[in-house]
């Protein structure tokens, strides 16, 4: 078998569309895209990274991709500059989605350079969700940027929601002094939403409620704390079940990083990203999202009580070494009721190959839980990303 040449690595994506595009004459869309390129040429992160040749920019038609690889606040600050200047000087109207993952970077037919991978995919989805001049940003972002105090004010969690090809996403809004959309985006009002993550700061709309409105509340506030008081006893006897985990249950905590760099923090994280999605493909499975087993990023101490707050029977653990092109993956899978290891092992791979193990990983975790695949489900768990 012919053997892979794509190189995996870790981008910070800013994915921009011109909104109403299909809609323009065609003399309106070349000069739509034109202004566009103007804009993002002059602001001050375009520049920078292109300088520094740490920059990748790919034209998607109705608008581009720019792929950044130094800090995920290049991206946002990126567009946040390109709102201040199309509130200066433009009418085209933008939508932004920002995300940090992996990529890898392949010539198309052209022999131009283009980007494959979940990381442009996830970001896709992120920007699809948005209207007219909203910065939305995945968790997996926002996670990074609320650790500085500077940025926590203007991220707004906005939930989690099922998009595109039932992939579940905790999407982030970002708006400040006048840039960006604070408003709910229409197509996340008809999605279902599945929760809120308290981990990011949320600033929502202040309502002024009326007298009446208050005492009904205040009534309704009343009665259920006494219905809890009264009925807490009866709830809490025992011979109550509990509720029963379902046995074909998995968890993927976030991978260790073990190598010196910290920035290969994201590849072990884009590795971690990889298994999580082809496990969630599966339909005999119940797998917890990654921004549910995020909160434990730190090395677990107790691996019963994280099962038992997320509801799974099984945990997976595992750590990435990077080393110049040489990457080692180690994964482990347990049962969380003994804190037994169910299989174990260890990937010494090229970065060239590192797909492959993230496929293995997927199809031993499947086997040991006896989950039962269809055959499209064996195709996407061995499938290499696009």
């Amino acid at each position: 078998m012919p053997q892979s040449d794509l190189q995996l690595e870790i981008a910070h994506l800013l994915l921009i569309d011109i909104v109403g595009y299909s809609k323009l004459l065609v003399n309106e869309q070349i000069e739509a895209l034109q202004e566009l390129a103007r804009i993002v040429r002059i602001t001050e992160c375009f520049r920078n990274a292109e300088e520094k040749g740490k920059l990748i920019r790919v034209p998607t038609g109705d608008g581009m991709a720019l792929l950044f690889f130094r800090s995920p606040e290049e991206p946002v600050r990126c567009a946040l500059e390109i709102s201040q200047k199309l509130t200066e000087t433009s009418t085209v109207r933008l939508r932004m989605g920002i995300h940090s993952g992996p990529v890898s970077q392949v010539r198309d037919v052209n022999d131009t350079i283009n980007v494959a991978g979940s990381g442009i995919n996830v970001a896709q989805r992120v920007m699809d969700c948005g209207d007219a001049g909203h910065i939305l940003l995945s968790k997996h972002v926002a996670d990074d940027l609320v650790q500085y105090r500077h940025w926590q004010p203007y991220l707004h969690d906005l939930g989690e929601y099922e998009v595109k090809h039932g992939l579940r996403l905790n999407i982030v809004n970002l708006y400040k002094d006048g840039l960006g959309n604070p408003n709910l985006p229409e197509k996340l009002k008809r999605r279902k939403r599945w929760k809120q993550d308290a981990n990011v700061i949320v600033r929502p709309v202040r309502r002024r409620w009326s007298f009446p409105t208050i005492l009904i509340l205040s009534a309704l506030a009343v009665a259920i704390a006494w219905s809890i008081y009264f009925g807490f006893g009866r709830l809490t006897r025992p011979g109550i079940a509990a509720a029963v985990v379902p046995e074909k249950s998995i968890a993927v905590l976030p991978f260790g990083n073990l190598s010196e760099e910290k920035a290969n923090a994201y590849f072990a994280d884009g590795i971690q990203d990889e298994i999580l999605t082809r496990l969630a493909k599966i339909s005999d499975l119940k797998v917890i999202s990654r921004t549910s087993t995020q909160h434990y990023k730190s090395t677990p101490g107790n691996l019963r009580e994280i099962a038992k707050q997320l509801g799974v029977a099984h945990i997976v653990e595992g750590s990435v070494q990077r080393s110049g092109d040489t990457v080692r993956v180690n994964v482990q899978l347990i049962k969380a009721a003994n804190d037994s290891h169910l299989w174990a092992d260890t990937f010494d791979r090229k970065l060239t190959d590192i797909f492959s193990v993230e496929s293995e990983v997927a199809k031993a975790i499947a086997d040991q839980l006896q989950a039962k695949l269809t055959g499209a489900e064996q195709q996407i768990v061995s499938a290499k990303p696009t």
